[in-house]
């Protein structure tokens, strides 16, 4: 079984925001594999399907970001699911805007999303999907993340929020390496 989990804030008033590009993923993997997301459990929305002989589902927590850790820790330990099997689709402040990395453990960085999965689960050993949003050094960084793409950044970001979801398919079918080697992108600006 794998637990793929986007991070983002709910509401609409956070919808399309960069601090949202992990629900995004979410939403558009969702759309691709036929699933609906309309189960509300573990503090999260989400679907589930089989891929490859595997149960997978797709969650997005309703905690808002900096307690995403609440919902992911409850699904983990209810499903004593494997940590390398918890994959992990965030926003990443500290890589430019349309890079894709997709990595097999790591540390929460500046994320406070992901501080609070790893404090509650008790691990950084699971794979995550980083999606470069950059950063504008103008601006307070709160205001920043839950501001919405213009138009010109949609172009860059929704061909990398589809990656990111190929991405994930593409470790449950064949594994992380294969995944990490095909999709690890920096796209050209």
């Amino acid at each position: 079984m794998y637990i793929i989990a986007g991070l983002g804030n709910p509401g609409k008033e956070y919808s399309g925001t960069r601090h949202n590009v992990g629900f995004d993923t979410i939403d558009s993997l969702a759309d691709e594999l036929n699933i609906n997301l309309n189960k509300l459990k573990f503090n999260s929305l989400y679907g589930e399907i089989n891929i490859k002989g595997e149960k997978v589902m797709l969650v997005k927590p309703v905690t808002y970001m900096n307690r995403s850790g609440l919902a992911i820790a409850e699904i983990v330990r209810f499903y004593k699911v494997p940590i390398e099997n918890l994959i992990v689709i965030y926003d990443d402040i500290d890589i430019p805007l349309g890079t894709l990395r997709i990595r097999p453990h790591g540390s929460s960085g500046t994320h406070n999303g992901m501080k609070s999965i790893i404090s509650l689960i008790g691990s950084d050993k699971f794979p995550r999907i980083r999606i470069g949003i950059g950063r504008n050094p103008d601006m307070d960084l709160a205001d920043y993340v839950l501001q919405k793409f213009s138009l010109k950044e949609r172009e860059v970001i929704n061909p990398i929020i589809d990656a990111a979801g190929k991405g994930v398919v593409e470790i449950v079918e064949n594994s992380l390496d294969y995944a990490m080697q095909k999709y690890n992108v920096k796209t050209v600006e």
